[in-house]
């Protein structure tokens, strides 16, 4: 099997290429990026994130979104090997809640099992060569110095240090009978908006990051033995903040030789899931977020992470109203995060300083009987981004933080998140023909609206014909907008002895 599974690895097949894709989501992805001087950015290794998004038999959806790390070796098995230890028959509408639970944290298990399996050999060699050809005196060195077969052997460490090396976290959402499961492996985030009875909309993260900050993880660290508190105080361990994580032997197999870890009784560095579930999705209207570690750290490096996960949703939920396609609207999310995040940096704002960089960016939205926008609408005609304010919380911390947001809807008179919302129209746009109203964004206790009209007596635009306006003797078209008055209070406002003809407007 572990034989097999390495001629795949180093194939273009895959378990899961006859599998078909879930067409109820969309997922966007953004490249690492390091900012120069000029504010440029730069890309400092290939893009090592991954994502699946499944559909299996019996009304079951596969979700997942891993952010690798010292390549993509790992998330890229993870994402194939995950898939065919759920999908392939293991999963049916007849398994209990525990039932689902105990599969999920076997597929982890076997699927980093298997991934070991696949470097065995490579392993083997390295610590072949480590034994017979290079001795202690020539550590220290220089490679130009060495004979050429330790040349020769060097390189070839190197080759398998790069072949073995790296890991990934995961985020992992199943649907069965309309249920769904998370389950979380390090530092990804899961979110789930759904309306409430009351018309308002809940924003839920589910499960906290495995992380040197999380009590729970500190308290096992602790029983095994670790120094929690130097931990804590490192940020991060074999130079990751997660302390959990799929793949990376060098942590699960030669932990004693790490200092923080070397007091462990047991591995201390795991890849078992925290499942969190099942949660009902039984009349459920709203959508699923699973984001990439980077995704969230641009985002909370640009704003603060006060209220990351209610900026995040308030994105979506725009893009929702102006988009056709899933994949466009979480390719959108991602861009804006990747501008906010840019912007940030070259502002030279107090938060600039935290914005000299981000990682691989990955944005999975799965639909929970949301209608998207109508693809034929304008830009005049719906799906306007309107402000949204929501509460502050400082509850982050927590494993549930929610806050009530209510999601902005593409502008068709129909509802597409279960409430009943003003519907207003935004201040000073021409609308051609009858009304077309879009919903605006609110959360508790507050409402952003705008006039219902473009203008009370039109005058400001002029009228057009049917035909296009001609341009004058001097290539100019009229403009659509009259600024006469402008021109007129400016100059009386500014009147230094220059005519307003003669100083502010066309001449």
């Amino acid at each position: 099997m572990a034989a097999q599974r390495r001629t795949l690895m180093q194939s273009h097949e895959s378990w899961t290429d006859d599998l078909p894709l879930c067409q109820m989501c969309g997922v966007g992805t953004a490249p690492n990026c390091v900012y120069g001087p000029d504010g440029k950015g730069t890309l400092s290794h290939p893009n090592e994130d991954g994502h699946l998004s499944f559909r299996g038999e019996d009304g079951c959806f596969l979700y997942g979104v891993f952010n690798g790390f010292d390549g993509s070796r790992v998330a890229s098995f993870v994402s194939q090997c995950l898939t065919a230890e759920l999908l392939l028959g293991q999963l049916n509408s007849s398994h209990t809640d525990n039932d689902v639970r105990r599969i999920l944290t076997q597929a982890f298990d076997v699927v980093e099992k298997s991934y070991f399996e696949t470097i065995d050999d490579a392993l083997a060699e390295k610590a072949h060569l480590l034994s017979n050809y290079l001795h202690p005196h020539n550590e220290n060195v220089s490679f130009h110095q060495l004979s050429p077969q330790n040349q020769k052997m060097q390189e070839r460490l190197k080759e398998l240090e790069q072949e073995v090396s790296g890991g990934a976290t995961a985020v992992v959402a199943l649907i069965l009978n309309n249920k769904l499961y998370i389950a979380n492996v390090g530092t990804n985030r899961a979110l789930l908006c759904k309306s409430s009875s009351d018309g308002q909309n809940q924003v839920l993260q589910i499960g906290r990051p495995h992380t040197t900050d999380n009590e729970d993880e500190l308290q096992r660290l602790a029983a095994l033995g670790v120094d929690s508190a130097r931990v804590r105080q490192a940020g991060q361990v074999a130079g990751q903040s997660s302390t959990r994580r799929l793949g990376d032997y060098r942590v699960k197999f030669n932990y004693t030789d790490i200092d923080l870890l070397s007091g462990a009784k047991s591995k201390p560095i795991i890849a078992e899931p925290e499942i969190h579930g099942s949660h009902s999705l039984d009349g459920v209207t709203g959508f699923l977020l699973l984001m990439s570690e980077g995704l969230i750290n641009a985002l909370e490096a640009a704003h603060g992470p006060e209220q990351a996960n209610q900026e995040m949703v308030a994105m979506v939920a725009a893009e929702l109203a102006q988009q056709s396609s899933l994949e466009s609207v979480a390719q959108s999310v991602v861009e804006r995060v990747k501008r906010l995040h840019h912007d940030v940096h070259v502002s030279g704002r107090q938060r600039a300083s935290f914005c000299s960089r981000h990682e691989d960016m990955t944005l999975l939205i799965r639909t929970l009987n949301y209608t998207l926008a109508d693809g034929a609408l304008t830009p005049t005609q719906g799906g306007r981004i309107y402000p949204v304010s929501v509460p502050y919380s400082n509850s982050q911390s927590t494993s549930k933080t929610s806050v009530t947001l209510s999601l902005v809807m593409p502008s068709q008179g129909t509802l597409t998140n279960g409430t009943n919302t003003a519907s207003t129209l935004e201040e000073g746009t021409p609308t051609p023909g009858s009304q077309s109203p879009t919903a605006t964004l609110q959360s508790t206790n507050t409402q952003t609206q705008s006039s219902s009209s473009s203008s009370g007596d039109g005058s400001l635009f002029r009228q057009r014909g049917s035909q296009a306006a001609q341009p004058d003797e001097t290539g100019r078209v009229p403009p659509y907008v009259d600024f006469s008055q402008f021109y007129r209070l400016w100059g009386t406002d500014h009147s230094d002895g220059q005519s307003t003809q003669g100083g502010l407007g066309p001449q």
